[in-house]
């Protein structure tokens, strides 16, 4: 059925490394996942200090404590700034055609290519780098999801930052333990019942997500903790 995956098929074998709460992974450590084991490994090079392009790509899991306000979430496009707009229709026209090779005069088009995941190898062919993540070899798995990712809610975060995005879908920046049971049928209609089992226990959203900031630049598009 069109918009159930499988985190362990696809998504959460692709983590990003970021910050991350005391009790989350860290490096070294492993969380079993349906079928696979995260792992993250130490980065040698990395001597605390955060580069600003880096910072703008970062999309971790976010755990939204309890007191937090609820994020507010939009199904309305029309309400979008109009470069995020034209984004996102391309992304959807793309990914509709079945060709993955659709997405390439889209990233070539960005200031930089989005960030894909935790791996050198996105950024020398980000198609085929795509391709690795889907459960078919023409990457039509990958594109599904994009689509799915695209036309759930969406919600606008970090306001007046270098990081400020628009970030689908509104589950990557709300509790996961808050969601209303209309909220559950749009959550599944992404990920399975088993695939929220395990999310419940990290404590917080980690399958695909897709930001765009606020000039149009497609920023990442990736899944992980």
């Amino acid at each position: 059925m069109l918009g159930r995956w499988t985190i362990a098929g696809t998504a959460i074998a692709m983590l990003m490394i970021g910050t991350s709460p005391s009790h989350a992974l860290v490096a070294g450590e492993s969380k079993s996942v349906p079928t696979l084991s995260i792992t993250i490994p130490p980065d040698p090079e990395d001597d605390g200090a955060e580069d600003p392009a880096d910072a703008k790509k970062a999309a971790p899991a976010v755990r939204v404590a309890p007191d937090e306000p609820l994020p507010v979430i939009e199904y309305d496009v029309s309400k979008l700034p109009e470069p995020v707009k034209r984004l996102r229709e391309k992304l959807l026209e793309a990914a509709k055609t079945g060709d993955i090779n659709q997405l390439k005069p889209i990233i070539d088009a960005n200031k930089s290519p989005p960030n894909l995941g935790a791996d050198e190898d996105q950024d020398k062919d980000p198609i085929a780098f795509l391709k690795t993540l889907s459960g078919d070899p023409e990457g039509r798995e990958i594109l599904a999801i994009l689509s799915e990712i695209l036309d759930a809610g969406y919600v606008h975060v970090d306001i007046g930052t270098p990081q400020e995005a628009y970030i689908w879908p509104y589950f990557a920046r709300y509790p996961i333990d808050a969601l209303t049971p209309p909220q559950m049928v749009e959550l599944f209609r992404i990920l399975t019942s088993s695939d929220f089992d395990e999310m419940k226990s990290f404590g917080a959203y980690m399958f695909y997500r897709v930001g765009i900031a606020p000039d149009g630049t497609w920023t990442y598009f990736e899944a992980g903790d």
